[in-house]
C-alpha cells in the first residue's frame, strides 16, 4: 500500500479541488454539468458560511484524490448523518489504498462528530459499488432520490407566502 496522505482542504487548494472534480465529472461522462469553479468553492467551501468540508488525499505530496462531505440531520434518530457528496481518485492512482484512507477518514470524522451513519449515492454502472459493499455499505433500496431543480423550483418558489 502506498504512503497516503489524508488532509482538510483549504482555500489555497481550490483549484486543486476544481481539477479533482472535473475530473470525476469527466469520468461519470458529466463534465458538460459540472459548472463549478474555484470562486464557488471558495465560497461555498471557505466563505462566510460554508456549505460543504473537502478531504484531499495526497501521494508524494501531489493531490490524487478528493472527497467533498457536508452534514445533514435524521430526525428519526435525533443525530447528524455525514454524506458524501462526491469521492474521487485519479486512475493511476486507484488499487493503492487512496480511497480506502478517504473512506477511514470519513468514517472517523463521523464518530468524532457524533454521526449515526455515512450516506453517499453512486451511479447503477460505477464499478466504485463493489469498493463501498467491501467497506461495509449496504445499498438502502426502500428510498428512492427525487429532485426539484430549475424552473420547477423557481415555480414552487413563487408559491411561498
Amino acid at each position: 500500500m502506498t504512503d497516503v496522505v489524508i488532509r482538510a482542504a483549504t482555500a489555497a487548494d481550490a483549484a486543486t479541488i476544481v481539477r479533482l472534480l472535473r475530473a470525476l465529472a469527466e469520468y461519470e461522462d458529466l463534465l458538460d454539468q459540472a459548472k463549478m469553479d474555484e470562486a464557488d468553492v471558495l465560497r461555498d467551501g471557505f466563505g462566510e458560511r460554508p456549505y460543504f468540508e473537502c478531504l484531499l488525499a495526497e501521494v508524494a505530496g501531489a493531490a490524487v484524490g478528493v472527497a467533498v462531505f457536508y452534514h445533514s440531520y435524521s430526525t428519526f434518530e435525533g443525530r447528524p448523518e455525514l454524506y458524501v457528496e462526491d469521492i474521487f481518485v485519479d486512475a493511476a492512482a486507484r488499487g493503492q489504498g487512496v480511497g480506502q484512507a478517504l473512506m477511514a477518514r470519513l468514517a472517523a470524522i463521523a464518530l468524532e462528530r457524533n454521526c449515526f451513519c455515512l450516506d453517499l449515492a453512486v451511479l447503477h454502472w460505477n464499478p466504485a459499488r463493489e469498493f463501498y459493499r467491501r467497506l461495509g455499505f449496504r445499498h438502502v433500496r426502500d428510498w428512492l432520490p427525487y429532485r426539484l431543480d430549475g424552473e420547477g423550483l423557481r415555480r414552487l418558489a413563487a408559491e411561498a407566502p
